[in-house]
């Protein structure tokens, strides 16, 4: 008989809430759940699309470990065991720095970060790589630096902004803030907001907006510093707002009052007039800004970053109705790596610092292939897939090849799991507890428990489940006493929390390994290790959510976890569980001075590159690659690398390159025809789609695409076109939005 049981999608940030209907243990439909709070109904086709994700031929059953060029099934016993001794031998020969993690968890698969940072910690490294870490980390570190910590992050009042101004981001495609479309629709018809693109290209957001300024690729930082500049000769900044938060605004007064804003503009192919009138309209309305990708991962991006930053502060726009404001969650990640404090760890071979406490997946070949004593030689990689989501997928390959081990956790034989020694198979976000925690939102703070909506049909455990077994077999784990165990067994999880608690006391130093005490106890008992640590999340909670949970209506004190852990279980579509202090939003800064500091030394060098004259020069490119390509089109027929299966897209043009029709006839190329795309990276054939929703000498490809499906290879891999070395000078970020590129038409 069918079931109907609601949870959440697992593709985007958004997690928006799902109702999938289950026969025979298979997700048959899905449809938007309407109780969802937060999505309220929303959804868009890759969130009805996710019984592909959970069903399909590629799904790991059972523990395999590589024996000559292929699999073996082995038990997990076996395969634990050996992991744990190559793992000891590794590390005990070459020292901690020899280990890295990549992942640890993505959006199906959140609860087992903490576990599997636990057992790196535990042997002694801090190298961590995920995905994040070579989109936002530039913009962490600018966070840093103004905000005071590295976990501070500013997102848009989208429903009290009346100007929403959007630099490098399709929303309308990529669903980045919830009911996205839903959202800019009602803002594009509204007479009295506006919306405002800045983008190369006329996205789908760039359509419906009021204004499209078709800036040129790659002059996102000439384009920022003529705003600041045009604002300030105008007198339209709000000195008042600077006064009373901002500090360091007179040491950088002259980068933007001294700087030609119309030649940059110019250089930017957008109009001044134009541009002077949305710096005006921005800096005297009820405005906000968002950006994403098409920044952050192109020319300049930590400096870019930098400039939103300053940008929002001088026009008063942060933490204010309507403009930037900081977001909360039930339960945050207040994580800092500040790059002067010796005690952060750096790459050995490139010289990369941790930011946020990331290091950036661009470096690690290098790092692997590197003839350092202590270089990269054993990885393990949970929840993830470099060798399709990460930059330079040939340089990947050569260097995981020389790993002594590569161990993956994931629901599926991803490539990077065929490459590798040994794989794990994990559950699903369909298979297992779960929860997206650590999402923040604002003003309301939203938590969701998600259930199991299917049972496991082989060996899947919870990644957490696999690193606690880790770690016991690498005698991570402290003894723990009998009186632990008795009072999980005994059902009254407050009591256990006063026994751990006592525990703790009594052995602080075993704080690091609460995780995987936590898991053999109360994860037991309660069937999941996933469920045991929501629980115990929830336990700690800081004064500020304790704050905002009386706000939504909860009774502040020692019981406040366990009320809002058994009313998330009541409703599984989630719940409202806090609501942020509109009134006092800044006093979320973490400065020193409680201000946002925007004097930042080591800019100052880097700013003094952004003139028209050097742009100028920079930006000729070379005859060999006549052409820019972005990496990284959202569309609806592209997900992240865990849609396995291409059926999903089955009857779509669903990977193509856009190419301008003036470049097409130019070339001589036509609508449908393979075409070989050739960087410094490396080489791909795709179909090009001739189409005005580009710029002449500005191609379009998408991510999500070349993976293997049953040995065979569907559209092309964005990321073989990508050089690793091509990246942020200050976090290594990928320049995937200004790939120098050529393309030729291919013979048949």
């Amino acid at each position: 008989m069918a079931q109907n049981k609601k949870t959440r999608c697992v593709l985007c940030g958004n997690l928006c809430g799902l109702e999938v209907q289950v026969e025979d243990n298979r997700i048959v439909k899905v449809r938007p759940d309407k109780e969802h709070p937060r999505s309220q109904g929303y959804i868009c086709r890759k969130g009805r699309s996710v019984g592909h994700y959970q069903h399909h031929a590629d799904r790991l059953l059972y523990p395999m470990k590589k024996v000559g060029d292929a699999f073996e099934r082995i038990s997990w016993e076996q395969a634990l065991d050996e992991i744990a001794e190559k793992l000891k031998a590794i590390v005990g020969a070459h020292g901690p720095r020899s280990l890295a993690l990549v992942g640890g968890g993505n959006l199906a698969s959140t609860m087992q970060f903490g576990f599997a940072v636990s057992l790196l910690h535990g042997l002694g490294s801090q190298y961590l790589y995920i995905a994040i870490a070579q989109e936002l980390t530039g913009r962490y570190w600018v966070d840093g630096r103004t905000f005071g910590r590295q976990s501070i992050h500013p997102t848009v009042d989208e429903e009290e902004t009346d100007m929403l101004l959007i630099v490098g981001k399709n929303p309308m495609m990529s669903h980045h803030f919830r009911r996205a479309r839903i959202v800019l629709k009602e803002m594009a018809k509204d007479p009295n907001r506006l919306l405002v693109v800045v983008d190369p290209r006329r996205t789908e957001t760039a359509r419906i907006a009021d204004i499209h300024l078709a800036i040129r690729p790659g002059t996102d930082a000439l384009f920022y510093r003529a705003m600041i500049s045009i604002i300030l000769q105008e007198g339209w900044h709000d000195q008042d707002y600077i006064n009373r938060h901002v500090a360091g605004f007179e040491g950088i007064r002259s980068w933007f009052t001294d700087f030609d804003a119309k030649a940059a503009l110019e250089l930017c192919e957008l109009d001044f007039g134009q541009v002077r009138e949305v710096c005006r309209l921005f800096a005297t309305r009820r405005s906000s800004h968002d950006s994403d990708l098409g920044v952050l991962m192109n020319r300049h991006s930590t400096l870019v970053s930098y400039l939103e930053t300053v940008l929002r502060a001088v026009c008063g726009r942060i933490g204010v109705p309507g403009g930037n404001v900081f977001a909360s969650s039930v339960v945050g990640l207040d994580v800092h790596s500040d790059e002067r404090d010796p005690d952060t760890w750096r790459t050995l071979a490139t010289d990369f610092p941790a930011i946020n406490g990331l290091f950036p997946p661009n470096v690690m070949p290098e790092e692997i292939m590197s003839d350092h004593p202590e270089r990269l030689r054993a990885v393990i990689v949970s929840g993830a897939n470099p060798l399709r989501s990460f930059a330079d997928t040939t340089a990947y390959e050569k260097a995981f090849a020389e790993l002594d081990l590569l161990v993956t956790v994931d629901v599926a034989l991803t490539e990077t799991a065929a490459a590798s020694h040994y794989v794990l198979p994990d559950l699903s976000g369909f298979e297992s507890w779960n929860t997206g925690f650590v999402l923040g939102s604002y003003p309301k703070v939203f938590l969701q428990i998600n259930q199991p909506a299917v049972q496991p049909e082989g060996e899947q455990l919870e990644a957490a489940e696999i690193f606690t077994r880790l770690a016991d077999r690498l005698g991570l784990i402290p003894d723990i006493p009998d009186s632990l165990f008795v009072a999980a067994e005994g059902g009254d999880r407050l009591k256990f929390g006063l026994a751990l608690m006592e525990f703790l006391g009594s052995n602080p130093d075993v704080a690091p390994r609460i995780p995987f005490v936590l898991a053999k106890t109360l994860g037991k008992s309660m069937g999941s290790v996933n469920l045991a640590a929501i629980w115990a999340a929830l336990q700690t909670l800081p004064p500020e959510a304790h704050a905002n949970a009386e706000r939504a209506g909860f009774t502040p004190g020692p019981l406040l976890g366990e009320e809002i852990f058994k009313a998330s279980l009541e409703h599984p579509q989630g719940l409202w569980v806090g609501e942020v202090d509109r009134d006092n939003n800044l006093q979320a800064l973490a400065t020193e001075d409680g201000r946002i500091n925007l004097d930042i030394p080591e800019l100052r060098a880097w700013m003094e590159e952004i003139d028209p004259a050097k742009e100028a020069e920079a930006l000729k490119l070379n005859p060999a690659f006549p052409f820019i390509m972005s990496s990284g089109n959202h569309m609806d027929t592209n997900a992240n690398a865990v849609m396995r299966d291409p059926v999903w897209n089955e009857g779509k043009r669903a990977c193509t390159l856009y190419m301008n029709p003036r470049d097409a006839e130019a070339n001589g190329l036509k609508d449908g025809q393979t075409v070989r795309v050739t960087t410094e990276a490396g080489q791909e054939s795709i179909e090009i789609e001739v189409t005005e929703a580009t710029r002449p000498g500005y191609l379009v490809m998408p991510q999500g695409f070349g993976m293997i499906h049953q040995g065979k290879t569907f559209g092309a891999n964005a990321n073989r076109l990508a050089k690793n070395t091509h990246r942020d000078r200050l976090a290594a970020t990928p320049y995937h939005r200004h790939i120098p590129c050529r393309v030729e038409a291919m013979s048949g």
